[in-house]
Order: C-alpha cells, then sequence, then structure tokens
C-alpha cells in the first residue's frame, strides 16, 4: 500500500457498495460519520453514488434515508444490471425470458427455490428456510409467483442452495453465458456473464461525462472485484474480503472504525 494522496482534483465521483461498506446488515448499523461525510462529499462537488448487487426496491431503510438527506441520485444496482440518474435509466440488462424458462426448469427438478429480482419487486418460487435465511436480513417484503418472469423483465435470479451444490449446478449447463457470485452461505446471484458493477459505472461515467480514473469506489466483497481494478482508486474497507483486499489500491479501516470518513479525509476529497 502506497501513503495516500491528495485525491481531491482527480476524483469527481465516489460509488459505495452498500452491505458491509455503508451499513452493517445484521446489525442494521449505518456508522454516525457517514452521513456528514457524504454531505461533506456533495458540498466539495464530489458526487457520491451507489453501486450495490441490491435492488432499487431491497435497498435498506437508513440507507434511503440517507440516499435523501444526502441527495444521492446515481445509483449502480443488481451488480450493474441496472443502472439509473433520478427518474432516468440510463442501461439495463434484463436476462431473457428464454433463459429465465430453462434455468428455473432446472431448480425446479432439483427442489431448489429461487427468487425473481426486478427494479420493483421480488418474487420466489417457494418460501423455504433457505429463503428466510439468506433474503430475510434484505427484504421481507416478497412474494410467491413461479411464473412473475413471463410478464416483467428480470435482472437477477436468486438460486437457493449452499456451497456443497456449486459443482452440480455448474455440471448442469443452465450457467452458461451467466456470471455466478455467491453472497450467502444459502444462495448466489446469477446475472449475464459480462455484468459486473464495473460495466454498470462505465456506463454512469459515460453518461456524465467522466472517465473512469475520476471515480474512486468502496467496497468489500466478491462483487466488487471488477469495481475495484476498473475504477481510478478502489478502496478496500477493513473488514472486506481478502480477495478484494489483493485488488485494491488502497485499504481503509473497518466499516465500525469509520473506514469511509477516515479514507475521503486523508485523501482529502473532505475537510
Amino acid at each position: 500500500m502506497f501513503p495516500i494522496p491528495n485525491l481531491r482534483n482527480q476524483i469527481k465521483v465516489v460509488f459505495f457498495d452498500i452491505d458491509e461498506t455503508l451499513i452493517v446488515k445484521h446489525k442494521d448499523y449505518l456508522p454516525e460519520t457517514v452521513l456528514p461525510a457524504l454531505k461533506a462529499l456533495k458540498t466539495n462537488g464530489i458526487i457520491p453514488a451507489i453501486a450495490t448487487g441490491r435492488s432499487p426496491c431491497s435497498i435498506p431503510l437508513k440507507v434511503k434515508r440517507l440516499m435523501e438527506e444526502v441527495g444521492i441520485e446515481l445509483l449502480v444496482t443488481m451488480n450493474g444490471q441496472f443502472v439509473c440518474f433520478g427518474q432516468k435509466v440510463i442501461e439495463k440488462h434484463p436476462i431473457p425470458t428464454e433463459k429465465i424458462a430453462n434455468i428455473t426448469a432446472y431448480f425446479d427438478r432439483q427442489n431448489i427455490a429461487y427468487a425473481f429480482v426486478s427494479q420493483d419487486d421480488i418474487y420466489v418460487s417457494a418460501k423455504t428456510p433457505e429463503v428466510h435465511s439468506a433474503l430475510d436480513p434484505i427484504t421481507t417484503n416478497y412474494h410467491i409467483d413461479k411464473n412473475y418472469y413471463l410478464r416483467h423483465e428480470v435482472f437477477q435470479i436468486l438460486p437457493f442452495y449452499r456451497e456443497d451444490k456449486d459443482e452440480q449446478v455448474a455440471q448442469s449447463g443452465i450457467l452458461d453465458n451467466l456470471k455466478v457470485v455467491r453472497w450467502d452461505e444459502d444462495s448466489v446471484d446469477l446475472f449475464d456473464a459480462q455484468g459486473s458493477k464495473a460495466r454498470g459505472i462505465q456506463a454512469a461515467i459515460n453518461y456524465l461525462g467522466f472517465t473512469m480514473e475520476n471515480v474512486m469506489a468502496f467496497g468489500d466483497g466478491l462483487n466488487d472485484l471488477e469495481m475495484m481494478e476498473a475504477v481510478g482508486v478502489g478502496v478496500a474497507m477493513g473488514n472486506a474480503h481478502d480477495k478484494l483486499k489483493a485488488k485494491a489500491d488502497f485499504i481503509t479501516d473497518h466499516i465500525e472504525e469509520q473506514g469511509i470518513a477516515n479514507f475521503l479525509r486523508k485523501s482529502g476529497l473532505i475537510d
């Protein structure tokens, strides 16, 4: 790790992951230094933005309030599959209906429950213990409808299975042209193989007229790997996955030790 330079002139946009970066999911704890730090960013003419695996419909209430208070409008959601600025959709990558039909037929045969994720809703095939275990800490606002995908765009599918089934699912062939990212011991995200937060950020930056060199991003998980490498300055949280720390330009403090505010200050983005 290098000494942290003053980045005030380089950075125009800062993207924040949500879970374990802005908020401690299982404690529903958002460090009190985050709101003033993000407000200060905006005051200094730097755009604070979100880059998350979550859908817009499942952003935690405390983070929604933070976004409202700060005035955060730029969102890269569902691992880059849905990018919007205020009410304007910049880019979206739904999974083709035929592909979803093949995937769900396989999981039905294996008795594996799954969820459909759109920008507005989450629907599940069944409410099983695995579904509750993985999904309830994110949102309890989901319903059962196996045919949801026939009437709505779906950007991510979340099958609910543990790592011991990874190889079996991979061998089935249903994951062709899909990316698989484990986000819970009971579940993975499935989405377009070319998809990532990095692709979503690139679309957002093109829209704003900046380059990736003008972007800083904070993250902690495996779905942040491409983002860390693509942006000008990638910052891993102190509590981040070791693989992410290895890809980051800098490692800040733990989320519960004011990692975001401390790094924004040290890099000169806020006073």
